[in-house]
């Protein structure tokens, strides 16, 4: 879809209900109810993250929503694709402002150029006890991504056409951080499978723009 036609129609975006929970819950993990009941005692302690759905004009003018690829590493999220953003730190005013400083340092997006459309619903991570508040944006400018090299192994670009394609939902097996193999649902994008909480993410946002679209 060419952008400016995107931008017309997500503009009425901040008026339409969130499809919350039940939109997320389809694409949830089966074991996700059981871990929740496991950290109970510890969501009190939760660390706040936000993270930016930040769509975007590629060089063609049609829309794309970017993702990254984690590094691998010695954590519960090693090598998993997600959205960029991060924990909220004591120098950021607000959730929201966490979640644009920590675009433009892990994909280099300048500030200024994302606009934030609307802010989605909260997801508990079980396996790190954060809480990650998800917003929709956009950057009217094509961007001239910057990796953050420490953290970022790839950013994928992802069409819209792409991602609101139903035959890109799929079920497959994965490796949780729980050393178990599990079936999840997921979606596949650009050849990589993108599950677990931004999965479920990312399946309100499609809900959100099939409204819209």
């Amino acid at each position: 879809m060419e952008f400016d036609k995107f931008c017309k129609l997500i503009s009425k975006i901040e008026n339409i209900p969130l499809p919350a929970e039940p939109s997320q819950l389809k694409m949830s993990p089966p074991f996700r109810e059981a871990l929740e009941e496991k950290q109970s005692h510890q969501i009190k302690d939760a660390k706040m993250a936000g993270v930016m759905a930040l769509f975007y004009p590629d060089t063609l003018q049609q829309t794309h929503l970017v993702l990254i690829l984690r590094k691998t590493y010695k954590g519960v999220h090693s090598a998993q694709v997600g959205f960029p953003g991060g924990k909220l730190e004591i120098t950021d005013s607000s959730i929201k402002a966490a979640a644009i400083r920590e675009t433009f340092e892990e994909i280099g997006v300048p500030q200024n150029d994302i606009e934030v459309l609307k802010k989605l619903t909260q997801v508990y991570i079980p396996p790190s006890n954060f809480f990650v508040q998800p917003f929709i944006g956009i950057s009217r400018m094509t961007p001239k991504f910057i990796k953050q090299d420490e953290e970022v192994e790839a950013i994928l670009e992802i069409s819209l056409i792409d991602f609101i394609n139903e035959n890109n939902v799929v079920t497959k097996t994965v490796s949780t951080s729980y050393n178990v193999d599990v079936l999840v649902p997921a979606f596949n994008l650009n050849g990589h499978v993108v599950w677990g909480a931004t999965a479920m993410m990312l399946s309100e946002i499609k809900d959100l723009l099939k409204e819209l679209l």
